[in-house]
Order: C-alpha cells, then sequence, then structure tokens
C-alpha cells in the first residue's frame, strides 16, 4: 500500500484508473473497498480514518454536536436550491430500492411493527382508534363526493341527450 508522506496532501486517482495495489483489486479479492493508508511520522503512523476520526472529535468538542447539524442543515439547503425536490425524490427512491434489494420485504415488516409498538407505547392504544376514525370519516366522505359527482355528470348526460341543455 501506498504510504502518504507527511506534509503532502493526497490525491485521489481519476475514476477508473486506480493503480494496482489498491481498492480495486481489493474490493474485487472480496477486501474492503478503500486501502487503509497509514500517515508516515516518528511514533508510528495512524490510518487516515484514524485521523478523521481524530479531527472530527476536535471539532465536536470545540464547536459542539450541534455544529454538524447546522452545516448540515446548510449543505441539504444549497443542494435543494442547486438540484430541486426532485433530486431528494429520486435518490429517495434509489435508496429504498437498495434497501428493499438488500434485505428484503420483512425487513419493512419489521421496523413497521417496531414503529408501530414505538407509537402505542407513547401515545397509547386510544390514538389508533382516533385516527382510525377519522380514517373512515374521510373515506367516507370522499365516497359520497365521488357519488354526488357521479349523479351530477350523470344527470348532466341526460340532459344533453334529452336536448334539454339551455345555450347562451
Amino acid at each position: 500500500m501506498a504510504d502518504i508522506d507527511e506534509g503532502k496532501e493526497y490525491q485521489a486517482p481519476p475514476a477508473g484508473t486506480a493503480p494496482e495495489g489498491t481498492a480495486a483489486e481489493g474490493a474485487a479479492a472480496g477486501g474492503s473497498k478503500r486501502p487503509r493508508r497509514r500517515a508516515r511520522s516518528a511514533g508510528g503512523g495512524m490510518t487516515v480514518a484514524e485521523a478523521g476520526r481524530k479531527g472530527g472529535q476536535a471539532v465536536r468538542d470545540k464547536y459542539g454536536p450541534g455544529f454538524y447539524e447546522t452545516i448540515g442543515k446548510k449543505g441539504g439547503q444549497a443542494v435543494k436550491a442547486e438540484r430541486g425536490h426532485a433530486f431528494y425524490e429520486e435518490i429517495g427512491k434509489k435508496g429504498g430500492e437498495a434497501v428493499k434489494a438488500e434485505r428484503g420485504h420483512a425487513f419493512y415488516e419489521e421496523i413497521g411493527r417496531k414503529g408501530g409498538e414505538s407509537v402505542k407505547a407513547s401515545r397509547g392504544a386510544a390514538f389508533y382508534e382516533e385516527i382510525g376514525k377519522r380514517g373512515g370519516h374521510k373515506v367516507r366522505s370522499l365516497i359520497n363526493d365521488a357519488k354526488r359527482e357521479r349523479e351530477e355528470a350523470e344527470a348532466a348526460a341526460a340532459a344533453e341527450s334529452s336536448g334539454d341543455v339551455a345555450t347562451e
């Protein structure tokens, strides 16, 4: 594996041009996708991941955990402004399809059951009774609206076919 010289910034190779002995070969052989790189130093090295973790903890200690939430929101707003709402729909759909392919239908049943149990524990069984009533009322209202629209359309069609339609 290649070492990172002290004081030099790591430059990733262009996509599709990974040199021998790197992540491409490791992944093909069933290993990790990225090689572990160690920086040279007098007292031993640490991996790039370890250095990143250490730097992240220093930032957390200096600015607080809310800092990551703030910069995440700013980044999300910037992406939304640049790419629009449809971008999030697209990546959400891709992510859902990937999870479905990897974990299958049973995974969704399990997380749905856990979510239902959590809601029941926090809001009680009466919550489900209430939302069931609301849903039933909404369905009844939609059915009645559809029946009324159908009857009006049939009456208009009957009036038109008998020639009783007033012209303006």
